[in-house]
């Protein structure tokens, strides 16, 4: 569904418009947050049979876009609870992050083989015979799998020479690298955020819209509002993601009509990191010191090797993530102003908040939702007259955006600088991948290499938070990429 404008996409863009414009317009929030699930949902355009349940479930997606926490099944919490304390200018993402709206889940089959209506009852009923359990027999004619003797090992189906035996799996459990899909008593979807590590890929993959994450637009407009000093960062996966006719600078200046003091290219933190990293590749793994080195900008690769391999740990690069690097390069030349990390990425929510972070990034909102505030305020971007330009990075830190692209730069950088160092690189995306990439590792069997790790198949230009498709994105970053000045940064 990537990259498909589905009416799940229209929904999410829509809420995070009205909340925008909650936080730009509205004299009596609470009177106008009650009243915005009866704007959004058209009492004659439902997508629901039942438009009670479908205000239900806008209800709690405005409290996620709020910042706010889903509200429990079982209590009487009023839908404005809690809103006083999201009413500010500045507030910090609470976890969990990724949270499922039970309202809004289908319950769907966990992992189920059934017999569609393609069967032509053959006479040699060949799913029948190599079934281990008997678990299928014949009615009416027809193959039927008696489902409390079926156990899922898909022989009826890989036989069945009508293709007349469907697979169903929970479509967010299967993007779920992790396995932290659960059920709760209803058959309904729940997130272990013990194993959670805010990819947000299961947002992306539920065709009903039942997953979302907190946003911290109300919070960032008021703080613009404010008159306080703001500036973005955007990060490299943000080129062609709000158009194809909108150019980096018509998208710089675009920000600085919304307030924005200024804006960077993240892509310089990159190429601090790409600097970084290869120094460290070839006096720590080269040399044999380590046995081999992992890339620190995916906060959900991080998060997967420290909680599910932990002796990788000491193996995780040093570097500062480019979001912070360049937080800091923003903070240091403007000690006055707040940053904000416009991205593609959920888990950079969380990243942010970490103590240790919080003083470099005050905001994290991702490209999807910077779309719902140039909607609130009625900008179309392609008709933005560019008065500005985004420049400052190489196109080494340009390429962060793709999965590969990391790897790509860290080569560069020591092929440049450190000519005597054959380098050998490793790269997985999407967090299975990520997996085996760690056991192979663990094993001894990537010694020497440097490893980058996406959590996202495509990399940061496929985050729970972009606009659109990742062949789109990918060519717009390749052509981004292209147009900088210097091809690697500068060794200071």
């Amino acid at each position: 569904m990537r990259g498909i404008d589905t009416q799940v996409r229209k929904n999410r863009r829509r809420i995070f418009k009205e909340v925008a414009n909650l936080a730009y317009t509205s004299e009596n929030l609470k009177d106008d947050v009650e009243a915005l699930p009866y704007k959004i949902v058209d009492y004659d355009e439902s997508e629901y049979e039942s438009i009670y349940r479908e205000r239900a479930i806008v209800r709690e997606r405005i409290r996620l876009a709020m910042g706010l926490s889903l509200r429990p099944e079982n209590q009487p919490v009023h839908l404005t609870q809690g809103l006083e304390e999201s009413n500010i200018s500045e507030k910090y993402y609470e976890p969990p992050l990724m949270q499922v709206i039970p309202s809004a889940c289908n319950a769907c089959p966990e992992n189920r083989y059934q017999v569609t209506d393609k069967c032509m009852g053959c006479v040699a009923h060949p799913c029948r015979e190599v079934c281990p359990r008997d678990a299928i027999s014949m009615k009416n004619g027809k193959s039927v799998i008696d489902q409390e003797k079926c156990i899922k090992c898909g022989k009826c189906k890989a036989i069945c020479p009508y293709d007349a035996i469907s697979h169903q799996v929970r479509p967010c459990a299967a993007a779920c690298g992790v396995n932290a899909i659960k059920n709760d008593e209803k058959g309904r979807a729940v997130i272990d955020n013990e194993l959670c590590v805010s990819c947000g890929q299961c947002m992306v993959n539920c065709p009903f819209g039942a997953i979302a994450d907190k946003s911290q637009i109300f919070q960032l407009i008021r703080a613009l509002q404010s008159g306080q000093k703001i500036i973005a960062q955007v990060a490299p996966a943000f080129a062609g993601q709000f158009g194809p006719d909108v150019t980096p600078d018509m998208l710089k200046t675009a920000l600085k009509e919304l307030g924005f003091a200024d804006v960077y290219e993240t892509a310089i933190g990159a190429d601090m990191g790409a600097l970084a990293e290869a120094e460290h590749y070839a006096k720590e793994v080269a040399t044999g010191n380590l046995p081999f080195s992992l890339t620190s900008c995916c906060p959900s690769w991080s998060v997967l090797a420290k909680k599910f391999f932990p002796e990788t740990i000491d193996k995780i690069s040093n570097a500062l993530t480019p979001m912070v690097a360049t937080a800091r390069v923003i903070k240091a030349e403007h000690p006055d102003a707040k940053v904000v990390f416009i991205g593609p990425c959920a888990s950079k929510k969380l990243e942010a908040s970490r103590r240790t972070i919080r003083s470099d990034v005050d905001f994290v909102i991702t490209f999807e939702e910077l779309a719902g505030m140039f909607e609130a305020k009625g900008m179309l971007l392609k008709e933005i007259q560019a008065l500005d330009e985004l420049k400052g990075a190489t196109g080494a830190g340009r390429g962060y955006g793709v999965a590969g692209g990391v790897a790509n730069a860290i080569e560069e950088c020591v092929r440049e600088y450190y000519p005597d160092v054959e380098v050998h690189i490793e790269h997985a995306e999407s967090l299975s991948e990520c997996r085996k990439m760690l056991m192979l590792a663990k094993a001894g069997k990537k010694n020497g290499c440097l490893i980058e790790g996406m959590a996202c198949p495509g990399g940061c230009i496929a985050g729970a938070g972009t606009n659109i498709a990742i062949p789109q994105a990918a060519k717009a970053v390749g052509s981004f990429k292209a147009a900088a000045e210097q091809k690697i940064p500068d060794k200071t």
